[in-house]
């Protein structure tokens, strides 16, 4: 276990109080997104705090849940990163409800009874406020009982299958309507594809989504040629290369995940697949620019994914917080969709908070519906009253420095629709 202690030290661009334009954008955003209650932010702790949170006049502690260990390490450490930024920024300003933030960080291990063990401990003896964690869906399913036994709530920042609407969580990655289906429609209308190869590492993310690709697939009266799944930490995926070779689809639709990334897509180039060729055009939802770091981007350049977040996002707020998170990271490090979801995730808490004049559970979740945030790398994100986020589509396109140009977004906010009619 690790406990610390933000305090408000110099900020991550290198100015203190709120002089740093990224603070200046943050508070101007958050305070214009909703009306901050009566309430002074000195507040005694019983009267915003009478369910025996981890509260005291001056902290407030929070959780971190996420692997830094195993096959998802390589995919989970950015969220971590992103929250305790968040977190950082935050205290810089003050706190919530004038308390500084604390956090108690423990590791899924890439296991899914891990997660289990972890999120009660947080909630039971810790008695954390919030959570900030998971990455996979089966960590969330793993994760989900505990908080709905016993009141706590998880801000899950990962792009997932829908198919779930939970009052324990804010969702502030995207559901199957707002990626997959918008993604397939793009690739059909733009690529003339026909016929799909779907693949997909071992979990229910991976094979829901799958199954919800398939249907609006053959919805759109096109084929899928083949479908494969794989453990996690698969490293060998020669021979369904093979099967894709022989077949040869319009599209390789790839959901593999974590560190078997790095094997796929280096294999799929010594097998001769060009994929900054027309056909096969190769499509993913679980590759970002944090997986692309360990799988090289001269091994991926071509591909496209659908997400709503790139690093390479030309808006104001975007370039404040990826200066602010290389600041705080090191010049080298990437930044991709779960990450910038993940960061989402604090200052959405506190917002909620803040509007509530409450720590407690109940009243944050009910203060949640409606809560935006003007300052969102990602343009802007408002809470839907089903607890996901209205965003954009985002396409990119691989480039061999290891980022993602994108070639193309929805014009509107999608509303999140996680059961959407005919897919379930």
């Amino acid at each position: 276990m690790t406990r610390h202690t933000q305090t408000p030290a110099q900020s991550p661009t290198g100015s203190s109080g709120l002089r740093s334009p990224l603070r200046r954008l943050l508070f101007a955003g958050i305070a214009a997104a909703f009306t901050l209650p009566l309430l002074p932010f000195n507040a005694n702790a019983a009267d915003v705090n009478t369910t025996g949170l981890a509260v005291t006049d001056d902290v407030v502690q929070v959780g971190i849940l996420h692997s830094v260990t195993g096959t998802m390490a390589i995919s989970e450490t950015g969220s971590v990163q992103a929250e305790k930024l968040a977190i950082k920024q935050i205290n810089e300003m003050g706190g919530v409800l004038g308390r500084k933030i604390e956090f108690i960080q423990e590791d899924g291990a890439s296991d899914w009874p891990t997660f289990a063990e972890k999120a009660k401990k947080l909630l039971v003896n810790d008695k954390v406020a919030a959570v900030f964690g998971c990455w996979t869906s089966a960590s969330r399913k793993a994760v989900l009982p505990v908080f709905e036994q016993y009141n706590g709530m998880l801000y899950y920042p990962t792009f997932y299958e829908g198919l779930e609407e939970s009052p324990n969580v804010i969702y502030t990655g995207q559901e199957a309507t707002q990626q997959i289906i918008a993604g397939i429609d793009w690739v059909v209308k733009t690529k003339g594809a026909k016929t799909f190869y779907l693949l997909g590492s071992d979990y229910i993310w991976p094979r829901t989504s799958n199954k919800i690709a398939r249907k609006h697939i053959e919805k759109l009266g096109l084929k899928v040629v083949g479908e494969e799944y794989y453990p996690l930490g698969h490293t060998q995926f020669n021979s369904v290369i093979n099967k894709i070779r022989l077949r040869k689809p319009d599209v390789i639709y790839a959901i593999v995940v974590g560190g078997s990334n790095v094997a796929f897509y280096k294999q799929l180039k010594a097998a001769g697949i060009d994929m900054t060729k027309e056909k096969p055009a190769l499509l993913t939802i679980s590759v970002t620019e944090d997986e692309i770091r360990g799988i090289g981007g001269e091994n991926i350049v071509g591909a496209y994914a659908a997400m709503k977040y790139f690093q390479s996002l030309p808006n104001d707020n975007n370039q404040a917080f990826v200066k602010a998170f290389k600041e705080m990271w090191g010049k080298d490090i990437v930044i991709g969709d779960v990450t910038q979801a993940a960061y989402l995730g604090p200052w959405l808490w506190k917002a909620a908070v803040e509007k509530a004049g409450s720590f407690d559970i109940d009243k944050v979740r009910e203060a949640s519906p409606g809560i935006e945030l003007t300052t969102a790398p990602e343009g802007y994100v408002r809470i839907h009253k089903n607890h996901h986020l209205w965003s954009k589509t985002r396409i990119g396109l691989a480039k061999p420095d290891g980022q993602y140009e994108v070639v193309y977004e929805t014009k509107e906010l999608m509303e999140p629709d996680p059961f959407p009619e005919g897919y379930q």
